[in-house]
């Protein structure tokens, strides 16, 4: 009986362990998505040049890597410890996280990419693009820290923040044909659109996060 006690005791340090690292392995994972977005809204506004935009691909391979790396710590969890109740659903909601942080980065590369292309104009400035990058950054932020602690008013608090992120996009979108109806660069202002859909699409991932979170602690997810 003793020796058993003893090795339920180092299976449950050992994973107990595991949630920590998968906790720290979502953190930087989320810290590299609020980089990515950071660096393309910097790109936009044309600074750093294709130094810039190399360092937002970088960075996208480093969040599919880190993604590789959490997919794999799961599925250990998952086959290893056979967790039950709220830590299986924890590590489920996981899974689902890290997908959404994966297209994140991919979005962020998206953006670096018409960067490479976009004109220098006066545009740029008149419409709340960058506004919209530093509001995704919170939602990716508070979304992977509502997780962390476990915070489901956080969590909560980010999928409201979707219809703030939709009304900017709005915003910019009213704005842009006004700009093309006025003779500024119809190219330029479709390449601003985009990157503007991009950063929508950033908040509804994030928007997805917390609801995987609120999933995670109570048992039940927005869609269902």
């Amino acid at each position: 009986i003793i020796l058993q006690e003893g090795l339920v005791d180092i299976m449950s340090e050992r994973f107990v362990r595991q949630l920590e690292e998968l906790h720290v392995g979502l953190i930087t994972m989320g810290s590299l998505c609020e980089k990515a977005i950071s660096l393309s809204a910097k790109a936009i506004q044309g600074e750093g040049g294709m130094t810039l935009i190399g360092k937002i691909f970088e960075t996208e391979k480093e969040i599919d890597a880190q993604e590789r790396e959490i997919e794999n710590l799961c599925m250990k969890l998952l086959l290893h410890e056979h967790p039950v109740a709220g830590d299986l659903r924890s590590i489920s909601a996981a899974l689902k996280m890290i997908s959404d942080m994966e297209r994140i980065g991919d979005q962020a590369s998206d953006i670096a990419e018409i960067t490479r292309d976009i004109e220098d104009s006066p545009v740029i400035s008149h419409v709340p693009i960058s506004e919209m990058a530093r509001s995704t950054i919170g939602m990716v932020t508070d979304s992977i820290d509502s997780f962390v602690r476990k915070n489901l008013g956080l969590a909560q608090e980010v999928i409201r923040k979707d219809d703030e992120i939709d009304r900017m996009f709005l915003e910019v979108k009213d704005e842009l044909i006004r700009r093309i109806g006025q003779g500024d660069s119809g190219e330029t202002c479709m390449d601003l659109l985009m990157i503007a859909k991009y950063f929508e699409r950033i908040g509804d991932h994030a928007c997805n996060i917390a609801e995987w979170v609120e999933y995670s602690l109570t048992g039940q997810h927005g869609d269902m």
